[in-house]
């Protein structure tokens, strides 16, 4: 039978994933969309062939003509409707963060623990993209040696008006966060945060440069520029002890003009990670059909982790200094 899926939030993620349930999803049928704006979730559903559209996400979510629930509404929203998911016993792919607060993973976190299995998989969706998957497989195969650091950074073309230092740690940064933890296998222990002197760190998009520690000794460091001009832009370099890994972004062709061979970037991150989102959303609807939870995907405690160190890293900001993160022990059910 199609699995049904229900998707809460009609803007550019929601738009994204409705076109991935629509056209990529063998076996799923876009059921419902639920957006507060109705002409929004109409114009989504009518592009991408959906059953019904909704205004009600709680409503939406307990349907009983809904089998699974996409969560791409505002980053506000993602704690309470997945707690709503949980409820009604509905499996929910949901984008990040989970919460900008701890606290309030660790409430979905007490809510699943309490229901003995795992419904929410986080869309921490790098964790599918190919380049991170083929740094992480270079890792454990051991020809690296040891981890010593990873670099990351990431740039977009320019922030939004609102757009803060602060949030650039609890809004942009948590991608790097998580993947890093993924690719090293690794928690943090402590956050340290700079801005360059020559900025006025109260504008809106000024950069932050971070760097994390590790548990296992290792040195994370995350630049995230939101006004770097140019283009979207994600790289890194895993560095071991025997040599080094450098993501590659899929680049499809090079151009050749006025005496210059360049390549383009793209304005967003949609097409960077197209194929990682596809992926997720894959695995996303294997979990909903077999119960069992996808092995690299970012589950509720992935999820308190990255706002532990996003809140830290805030922490740190303020200070000017070094932030330990100590988190609690991990329930047995994310082992």
């Amino acid at each position: 039978m199609s699995v049904r899926i229900a998707i809460i939030g009609a803007g550019i993620m929601g738009a994204d994933h409705a076109r991935i349930v629509a056209e990529d999803l063998p076996g799923a049928t876009l059921q419902v969309v639920c957006d507060a704006a109705p002409e929004r979730a109409r114009k989504i559903a009518e592009e991408f062939g959906a059953a019904d559209v909704s205004i009600d996400p709680v409503g939406t979510i307990g349907r009983g003509d809904v089998d699974a629930i996409l969560i791409a509404s505002p980053d506000e929203t993602h704690a309470p409707l997945s707690l709503a998911a949980i409820e009604a016993g509905k499996p929910a792919l949901c984008e990040k963060p989970l919460s900008q607060s701890a606290k309030e993973c660790l409430v979905v976190i007490e809510a699943e623990v309490s229901r003995g299995r795992q419904f929410v998989q986080l869309g921490f969706m790098r964790r599918f993209d190919p380049s991170y998957r083929d740094m992480k497989a270079g890792l454990d195969d051991g020809a690296l040696g040891h981890a010593i650091m990873m670099h990351n950074f990431h740039r977009n073309v320019e922030a939004p008006a609102n757009f803060t230092g602060q949030m650039a740690i609890t809004n942009s940064a948590p991608h790097e966060l998580d993947v890093a933890r993924f690719v090293l296998g690794a928690d943090y222990t402590a956050i340290s945060v700079f801005q360059p002197a020559g900025i006025n760190a109260s504008r809106t998009g000024a950069p932050v440069f971070m760097v994390l520690e590790t548990d296992k000794g290792q040195l994370v460091n995350i630049e995230i520029n939101n006004n770097a001009a140019y283009g979207y832009d994600v790289r890194g370099e895993l560095v071991g002890e025997k040599g080094s890994i450098f993501l590659n972004a899929p680049v499809y062709i090079r151009q050749n003009g006025q005496l210059m061979a360049y390549e383009r970037y793209a304005t967003d991150w949609r097409p960077r990670f197209a194929e990682a989102y596809r992926l997720q959303n894959k695995a996303f609807l294997n979990f909903v059909r077999t119960g069992v939870f996808p092995v690299i995907a970012s589950d509720a405690w992935d999820g308190y982790c990255a706002s532990l160190a996003a809140e830290a890293g805030v922490e740190a900001l303020r200070k000017g200094g070094r932030v330990t993160i100590a988190k609690m022990d991990k329930p047995s059910l994310y082992h």
